[in-house]
Parts: C-alpha cells; sequence; structure tokens
C-alpha cells in the first residue's frame, strides 16, 4: 500500500507538520492493513517524512519489519542542516527563529519532533539507511539514530547517495540489501 499524507500529493490539509499528524496516517494504514486481515509480512519502508511519521506513531506500529531512509534524528537537526546547506554558517544562526514558529504555525513543538526518542520503541527488526553525501539527514544522524534502535538493526550508508535517491544511486544493492533483511524477518503468528 502507498499512501499520501496530509498536505502532500493528492491528500488535503493545511500544512506538513513535519512528522505529527503524518503519523495518524501511517497509524491509520497499518489499521487498515490488518483489519482487512493480512496475513503476510507487513513492512514499512519509510522515506524522509515517512521515516518521522512511522517513528512518531503512538502507539508503536504493529509491524513485522521497518525500514527507514533518511529520517532525521530532531528537528532541531533537520532544520539546521537545511539552513547550513542553502545559507551556510549563518544559516545555523537562523535555526532557532524558524523552530520557535512550530508552536503558533503548527500547533506543535520541537520537542515533539524527536524520532530518536521513539526509536527505542520499536521491538520489530529494524534497517536503517542513509546516504553517504546526503546533506538533509546527515551520516552522523542516521548513525545517531541507529545507535538509539534496539536489536535486531541494520545499518547501511549508500554510497554517493544525497537524499531521497538511495535507489538511484545504488538500485541492484538497494534492492539486494533490502530483500535479504525482509528475507530474514519472522512471520507473524
Amino acid at each position: 500500500m502507498l499512501i499520501d499524507f496530509q498536505a502532500t500529493g493528492e491528500t488535503k490539509g493545511d500544512h506538513i507538520t513535519f512528522g505529527w499528524k503524518e503519523s495518524r496516517d501511517v497509524l491509520a494504514a497499518i489499521k487498515f492493513v490488518h483489519e482487512v486481515g493480512a496475513t503476510d509480512c507487513v513492512t514499512i519502508i519509510g522515506s524522509s517524512l515517512g521515516g518521522v511519521a512511522t517513528l512518531l506513531a503512538t502507539p508503536p506500529l504493529r509491524v513485522d519489519a521497518i525500514v527507514l531512509e533518511e529520517v532525521y534524528p530532531t528537528i532541531e537537526i533537520a532544520t539546521r542542516n537545511r539552513m547550513e546547506k542553502y545559507l551556510g554558517t549563518f544559516g545555523r544562526t537562523l535555526t532557532p527563529l524558524l523552530l520557535n514558529q512550530l508552536q503558533w504555525r503548527l500547533g506543535i513543538s520541537a520537542s515533539q519532533l524527536r524520532p530518536i526518542d521513539h526509536v527505542g520503541n520499536v521491538t520489530c527488526p529494524i534497517f536503517i539507511l542513509g546516504g553517504e553525501k546526503d546533506r538533509n539527514t546527515r551520516p552522523v544522524d542516521t548513525q545517531m539514530l541507529f545507535e538509539r534502535a534496539r536489536a535486531p538493526k541494520q545499518l547501511w550508508l549508500v554510497p554517493n547517495a544525497g537524499h531521497v535517491d538511495l535507489h538511484r544511486a545504488a538500485r541492484e544493492e538497494y534492492e539486494k540489501r533490502v530483500l535479504a533483511f525482509l528475507a530474514q524477518v519472522p512471520k507473524s503468528p
């Protein structure tokens, strides 16, 4: 199943909320999959915002495996990375100004947008991927998320990949690794 998040793709909504409200969309999708009686392995592949929404879902999702690509550890880090990417070191000084707008514009705080605080709640096997050249979610950010995850877990930093282009950067290796990971996932009873 492929889903759109509120305010993205073809789905209506007022604002992207950096994973907060989008986590409800993931919860609804997984609830639907379970209601229709999925008996096979239920896996999420969440890229960037999709991965953030997967981790922020509360309660934690009842799935057999999770593949996360380019997930920011905290909104502070994500904002700083993007500001530095576009404005250099000067962007770092503007980061707090942007973050202070979260509450009054979206009704959420930076403390609610910390996937790193949720990754340890994942009890199924998890495969965390990042791009070695990703400037939005840097390799060190991906490593930080991986360190907080429970075992069984795997990490792969894709050579020559930026943000949301892991499959394009290493198509055959990507497919080989993801399928090998999924083949090891124990099936639900």
